[in-house]
């Protein structure tokens, strides 16, 4: 299985992404998806979580409101849009799947993972 994450990039602080990533089988239309990201020098956090069917999300307080996950099961694929960006959004975006359907927060719940897209936000 593999994941293929896309869409990162450089944007001014204020400024908005779209972040997408597709399984290369269909492993994930039957799992939840996550986010998650590591900035230069600390360690990879949760960033949002979508279940199988896209019927739940979780996010980590900071991207509340800013950040909108979703999932395309017809075409395999989990989405993170990122709006009003800041600095301190600078970071690599991984994507993974879930063991379950759910979505889940939990990081050691994520048995598959992308190889990450570089997000850079200027001030």
């Amino acid at each position: 299985v593999q994941l293929q994450a896309s869409g990162g990039g450089l944007v001014q602080a204020g400024g908005s992404l779209r972040l997408s990533c597709t399984a290369s089988k269909r492993t994930g239309s039957n799992n939840g998806m996550g986010w998650f990201r590591q900035a230069p020098g600390k360690g990879r956090e949760f960033v949002a979580a979508v279940s199988w069917n896209g019927g739940r999300t979780l996010y980590t307080d900071s991207v509340k409101g800013r950040f909108t996950v979703g999932k395309d099961t017809t075409r395999n694929t989990m989405y993170l849009q990122m709006s009003s960006l800041k600095p301190n959004d600078t970071a690599i975006y991984y994507c993974a799947t879930a063991l379950g359907s759910e979505a889940t927060t939990d990081r050691s719940r994520y048995r598959y993972w992308g190889q990450g897209t570089l997000v850079t936000v200027s001030s």
